[in-house]
C-alpha cells in the first residue's frame, strides 16, 4: 500500500468530530494535527482520537514535515482565507460548507487552487449521502428526471449554539450556509444550471442580526423547479428534508435515508461503501488526492452555487 495521507484538521467542534469519526474508517489516512481555538479542549479531543500534535495556529500545522492535506471545519468567515493559506503552502484542502460568504472570496479560492494545482474540495455533503446518490444514479441512467424539488430546512436556533448544543463564537446563516446545500444539489440532480432565482426573508433577529426565516424559488435551464423553505424558528423535527418529484417516481430523502412518495423505505445500503455521508465525502477527497484528479464537489464545480447565492443576497438587500 502507498504511504498514508497525512492530514491536519482545523476546528474541533461538532463537524470536526464528525470528520474524525468518518476518517477512522478510511485506510491509509492519518490525522497528525488538530487545530482549534481553545487549546485545552483541542488537547482533550486530540487525545481521544490519538492525534499527536495540537495547536491554535494553522500555520504551525502547515509547517509539519510530510503533511499532505488539511480539512477545514472552522467558522464560515475564515474558510476562504484559510483555504488559500493551505493551497499556498502546497497542501490539498477540503473546506466545510460554505466555501465563503462573499462570492469574491470563493473566486479567490478557485484562483489559488489553479495556481497551486492541488485538490480543493468543498463539503457539499448532499452529493454524497446514499439517499441522494441513489437518485443521482437514476438520473444518470436516464431512469428519472427531476421535475420539482420541495425542500424544508428547519432548525430551532434562537441562540448562537452549534449542532452539539454548545455556545458558538460565530453566527450561522440561512442563505450562505443552509441554502447552499440545496442550491448546489438542485443543479446537480437536475443536471442543468440555475437560470432563475428569487428569495424572500422574514424579520431580522435583534441580537443575531440575521433573518430567521427565508423562502427561495429556483428554476433550471431544463425547466425543473425547486422551492426551498428555511427557518431557525421551527419548534419541531430538525434537519433538511427533500422531496424529489419526477417523471417516473417520487422520492423523499432524509439525510442518508430514502423513502418513496408513499413513505415506503428504499434500501440504499448498497449504494456506496458506507451509509455515512461525511465519511463518503472524505473518501472522495482522499481518493482524488491519490488519483491526481478533480474531486466531486471541487471548488470549480460548486462555485456556480455561490454565484446564485450572491444574486439572491443582492436581491434581498435591494
Amino acid at each position: 500500500m502507498s504511504k498514508p495521507i497525512k492530514v491536519a484538521l482545523a476546528g474541533a467542534g461538532a463537524f470536526g468530530i464528525k470528520h474524525l469519526d468518518g476518517i477512522k474508517n478510511i485506510e491509509g489516512v492519518e490525522v497528525v494535527s488538530l487545530v482549534s481555538r481553545e487549546l485545552d479542549k483541542t488537547r482533550e479531543v486530540a487525545a481521544s482520537y490519538g492525534i499527536g500534535h495540537v495547536s491554535t495556529d494553522l500555520a504551525e500545522s502547515l509547517a509539519l514535515p510530510g503533511l499532505d492535506a488539511v480539512i477545514l471545519c472552522t467558522p464560515t468567515q475564515m474558510h476562504a482565507d484559510q483555504a488559500i493559506q493551505c493551497l499556498q503552502a502546497g497542501k490539498h484542502v477540503q473546506v466545510e460548507i460554505p466555501l465563503c460568504d462573499r462570492l469574491a472570496d470563493g473566486q479567490r479560492v478557485l484562483a489559488a487552487q489553479k495556481a497551486a494545482a492541488r485538490v480543493a474540495m468543498v463539503g457539499h455533503t448532499r452529493r454524497f449521502n446514499p439517499s441522494h446518490q441513489y437518485v443521482h444514479k437514476k438520473v444518470a441512467a436516464g431512469e428519472f428526471h427531476v421535475q420539482q424539488m420541495d425542500v424544508q430546512t428547519y432548525f430551532f436556533r434562537r441562540t448562537n449554539m452549534n449542532a452539539l448544543g454548545q455556545p458558538r463564537s460565530w453566527t450561522d446563516h440561512l442563505l450562505w450556509h443552509h441554502a447552499a446545500h440545496t442550491i448546489d444539489l438542485f443543479a446537480y440532480q437536475a443536471g442543468s444550471p440555475i437560470v432563475q432565482a428569487n428569495a424572500l426573508q422574514g424579520p431580522i433577529h435583534p441580537d443575531l442580526g440575521i433573518a430567521m426565516d427565508m423562502s427561495i424559488q429556483l428554476k433550471a435551464a431544463n425547466g425543473a423547479i425547486c422551492t426551498l423553505s428555511l427557518s431557525f424558528n421551527n419548534d419541531g423535527p430538525l434537519g433538511t428534508f427533500f422531496r424529489y418529484i419526477g417523471d417516473t417516481a417520487t422520492y423523499i430523502a432524509r439525510y442518508d435515508d430514502l423513502v418513496n412518495g408513499k413513505e415506503e423505505k428504499i434500501d440504499v445500503s448498497g449504494v456506496d461503501v458506507s451509509m455515512n455521508g461525511i465519511e463518503l465525502q472524505d473518501r472522495e477527497f482522499f481518493a482524488a488526492i491519490r488519483e491526481g484528479r478533480e474531486p466531486n464537489a471541487s471548488v470549480a464545480q460548486v462555485l456556480p452555487c455561490y454565484e446564485v447565492l450572491d444574486r439572491l443576497e443582492r436581491q434581498l438587500q435591494a
